[in-house]
């Protein structure tokens, strides 16, 4: 069993191909920004965008900074300029400076935070409302919009949680869902089990206690034999979720069917198992992410066979540890992953298996599946969130251990649609330009007859 981070043989802020990468920039992306960040952070999250305008709309960001300890860990709270596709210029998109903060990402609000922050998750329902995790044995609750603002001073109080969910033995540190379709919170932690709240119960809990009310569990779940690592919730329901951890095990679970597992999957990897993600517009597929460097694509109607874990497929183009992983919003077969290696990979399961798709990823070394890789950070990535209110965005979180720049680097960006799009609309498009450019010519040929004939004829 190993931590996260621990051994990580990444190449860091010299890994391979970063140089190139930054070069090409212009060619890959439709909207590219880089942001600096003074200290350490572990969690990015979209939150609600409430300004639409021509060429850009505006969305709050969450993000959080590990401290030193002598400055207050904070959650804070930013208002980001999300660039409308096709609008960015690709020479001023190239031009940016890796030490410097990105004048599309401003800071709006600043929360004290009792400890740092490990992760931060939203509530899916109003996403003003978010639950965060800081290595203590309670997960917080907060309303970013009801909650002061807080200078950075010495001495200030920390910012105090509207709601603290109880129920685990020992400390949690990155298991953290909220649920699609209530708000019901799930949380994993070092003492191997999964715990389930629902926010609606807090009703009763208000006035009883003196600061911030506390809640008590729906129920605690026991099947994991080390720490639970990541959770998540079934896309349609409350009641049923999975969890991945330490021991190499997936389990999926049922409330209605008490606290014992449902399926438990004895040995999904080969290695500690640090993330999952389960598809919301097919919910028969759940991902996982682990230290051996490889994704796996279960389906949760053959998990096993004889007793031994039956991936649909196994994803290999990763050098280190997955840390994060997450389903595409806006199409069904398609999802990220990232990790140790400072690598985020983008994949189109239903690509695996086509020859086509097989001979042109041959020609390219990549692996199956494997359309788009976003190489811009120099360490590890932490974590990552596609934008549900903008397509095909991403913001993605880097901890830069080894950077001279700074404690992190987050990053905002937009694949040119030439790499998601189907090849038939491509075609098409192009076809419609050569018609349109041949019209263009014809037009500007007609133009300059008729001014020779005006010239002839005087």
């Amino acid at each position: 069993m190993t931590e996260r981070g621990e051994g990580s043989n990444a190449a860091l802020s010299k890994y391979e191909g970063h140089e190139n990468w930054k070069s090409n920039i212009r060619v890959i992306y439709d909207w590219f920004t880089n942001h600096n960040l003074v200290w350490p952070s572990f969690s990015c999250r979209w939150g609600p965008q409430f300004e639409q305008g021509t060429n850009k709309n505006c969305q709050r960001l969450y993000l959080s900074e590990e401290t030193d300890g002598f400055v207050p860990h904070t959650l804070m709270i930013t208002n980001c300029d999300v660039v409308k596709p096709r609008v960015t210029n690709a020479e001023d998109m190239s031009q940016f400076n890796e030490e410097e903060q990105s004048p599309f990402v401003k800071r709006y609000k600043t929360l004290l935070h009792p400890g740092e922050v490990t992760r931060i998750r939203e509530l899916p329902q109003k996403s003003t409302i978010v639950a965060t995790h800081n290595n203590s044995p309670n997960v917080l609750l907060w309303d970013l919009e009801a909650q002061p603002n807080r200078d950075l001073v010495n001495g200030a109080p920390a910012s105090r949680p509207d709601l603290i969910l109880t129920g685990h033995g020992k400390n949690i540190e990155f298991a953290l869902a909220m649920c699609p379709t209530g708000p019901s919170v799930l949380s994993g932690g070092r003492d191997n089990s999964v715990v389930l709240w629902s926010i609606q119960d807090h009703i009763t809990s208000l006035g009883l206690t003196k600061g911030s009310p506390k809640l008590g569990p729906r129920g605690v779940f026991e099947g994991h034999d080390a720490i639970v690592e990541d959770v998540q919730f079934c896309p349609s329901s409350a009641q049923e979720f999975c969890s991945v951890g330490d021991d190499c095990g997936l389990i999926l679970w049922d409330v209605r069917s008490g606290n014992a597992p449902v399926v438990k999957v004895e040995k999904a990897h080969d290695a500690d198992i640090y993330c999952v993600d389960w598809n919301a517009q097919n919910e028969n597929l759940i991902l996982t992410g682990s230290a051996d460097k490889t994704v796996r694509l279960f389906d949760r109607r053959y998990l096993t066979v004889g007793g031994v874990a039956l991936p649909i497929h196994k994803f290999e183009g990763h050098k280190s540890p997955l840390l994060s992983i997450q389903w595409c919003p806006d199409r069904a077969s398609v999802f990220a992953s990232a990790g140790e290696d400072g690598i985020l990979n983008i994949w189109d399961h239903y690509k695996v298996g086509n020859n086509n798709e097989n001979a042109r990823a041959k020609r390219r070394s990549a692996p199956s599946g494997l359309f788009f890789r976003h190489a811009g950070h120099r360490d590890r990535i932490v974590d990552f969130h596609w934008n549900p209110a903008e397509p095909w965005t991403l913001a993605s979180l880097s901890h830069d251990v080894t950077s001279p720049y700074g404690g992190g680097t987050l990053q905002i960006w937009r694949m040119r649609d030439q790499f998601y799009r189907p090849e038939e609309e491509l075609e098409a498009e192009l076809i419609q330009h050569k018609e349109n450019m041949k019209t263009f010519g014809l037009r500007t040929k007609s133009k300059k007859s008729k001014k020779k004939s005006k010239k002839s004829s005087k």
